[in-house]
């Protein structure tokens, strides 16, 4: 797997890539100062994911996220170019803007090496990170921003038939009932394995609701799927999950 760093601090970019190239899988291949230089070589020499700090000169971090995704950069295998937001900033507006411009993940730069290695093949694999905390403030934000959303109940996911019919509102090919579920379960920051158990079905079969959920809803990945279900009032964004 293919990695760009953007960093403006040389010591920050340095010890990321020892940690990342330290595995056989990850690669470093580029490392930018700043988010203009950061696009320019991602156009160039495509990769698979970015780690892209917020507060750069020049362009900041938001922005070439947004440029990358925007441009609909991918790799030579035509997967889209997904980007791990990295900040010291743990605050509501960044975690916000980092996701609405097309970000994967948002991770602390305190994150262990264990969590940002395992972050990357997540995001590398088309799933998607975003860590605990930021996504508490993330629901915290749109439950602010939407108080009139209808909850569901955090012990089951199950839906009902007007839930069905709003989720479904605006959408070419309507999701079913039991993907309406599989969707519930995706916000939660639930992993396959859970919905797997938690729903009583197999691990294939959650695998295939979640490619065909990201299809119908055009997200790019989990996350936004886990925003388009919060913004629909599909589920409580002041609930975990239980």
């Amino acid at each position: 797997m293919k990695i760009g760093l953007a960093d403006d601090q040389a010591l920050v970019r340095a010890g990321f890539a020892m940690v990342l190239d330290s595995q056989d899988d990850l690669e470093v291949v580029w490392q930018a100062d700043d988010g203009e230089q950061a696009l320019a070589l991602a156009t160039r020499e495509p990769v698979d994911v970015v780690l892209m700090d917020i507060q750069m000169p020049r362009m900041n971090g938001i922005e070439a996220t947004k440029a990358i995704v925007q441009q609909k950069l991918q790799t030579p295998e035509g997967q889209p170019i997904r980007v791990i937001v990295l900040t010291t900033f743990d605050t509501d507006n960044y975690v916000v803007a980092s996701v609405e411009a097309g970000a994967s993940g948002f991770l602390l730069k305190d994150s262990s090496p264990e969590a940002l290695i395992e972050s990357v093949r997540t995001v590398g694999e088309s799933s998607a990170v975003i860590s605990p905390s930021a996504t508490m403030k993330l629901f915290r934000h749109l439950r602010q921003s939407k108080a009139e959303m209808t909850p569901v109940s955090e012990e089951e996911v199950r839906v009902d038939k007007q839930q069905l019919a709003v989720l479904n509102q605006g959408l070419l090919d309507n999701l079913t009932e039991r993907e309406a579920e599989v969707l519930a379960c995706m916000s939660f920051g639930w992993s396959n394995q859970e919905i797997a158990q938690r729903l009583f079905i197999s691990l294939p079969t959650v695998k295939t609701h979640v490619g065909r959920i990201l299809s119908k809803t055009g997200s790019r990945d989990r996350v936004h799927a886990a925003l388009f279900a919060i913004r629909v009032g599909l589920v409580d964004p002041s609930s975990s999950g239980g």
